[in-house]
């Protein structure tokens, strides 16, 4: 049995479009601000993953050609994505890794709190576990801080679970890893918080955490 590798992680960045894009803020944002909203908390994702030591490459997944455009500026890969819903769309991006990778992460693109520290620190942890059990399989989680979602999602070999992002996705990947024989951890920090509610901009501007563009 070949051993769980971390060696080349690549990160998927999965962003649904600029237009309409997190529609839950259209109170206190319109749709202008939200698009900005949405690169800017995309641009931060790029940077952070682009600095991180133990990332081996990032990818944007989209059906918008123009988020691509400026993710590419950023440094990024793009996938145009062709399948309708996330769970499809970061399959689409797991095949475009190619053999190459032997992980992937998953990094949504409305975390505030993401940086290359946060990241590495994820890895280092899941490296530490692969040490106890390096023939099976490995996911690491990153719960939202409700404790119901993913707010990221390290899984190595990229195909040893599909993804269950949605609705109590923290506990469907657990389940998931658990039906795959795989090692399951879950690490707490700072990127247990996204922006999806108005409450959770308030929060955000209460932490510190600026989310606009060139802030």
């Amino acid at each position: 049995m070949t051993a769980t590798s971390l060696e080349h992680i690549v990160a998927l960045v999965p962003v649904r479009s600029l237009s309409g894009a997190k529609s839950r803020l259209g109170e206190p944002l319109d749709a202008e601000e939200r698009a900005n909203l949405v690169l800017g908390l995309l641009q931060r994702t790029v940077e952070a993953a682009l600095s991180a030591t133990r990332l081996a490459g990032v990818v944007v997944v989209s059906m918008d050609a123009e988020l691509l455009r400026q993710a590419r500026v950023m440094g990024a890969a793009s996938l145009l994505q062709e399948t309708n819903g996330l769970n499809e769309g970061l399959d689409e991006a797991r095949i475009a890794a190619g053999l190459a990778a032997t992980a992937v992460m998953v990094l949504p693109a409305d975390l505030p709190g993401v940086a290359a520290s946060a990241i590495d620190r994820l890895v280092e942890v899941a490296v530490l576990a692969l040490r106890d059990e390096p023939d099976k399989p490995l996911v690491a989680l990153v719960p939202d801080r409700h404790g119901t979602g993913t707010n990221a999602l390290l899984v190595a070999p990229p195909s040893a679970i599909p993804f269950r992002f949605g609705e109590g996705s923290r506990a469907a990947h657990a389940a998931a890893a658990e039906s795959a024989g795989a090692s399951y951890l879950e690490l707490d920090g700072p990127l247990t918080f996204d922006i999806d509610t108005p409450e959770d901009l308030l929060e955000a501007d209460r932490r510190g955490l600026d989310h606009e563009v060139g802030r």
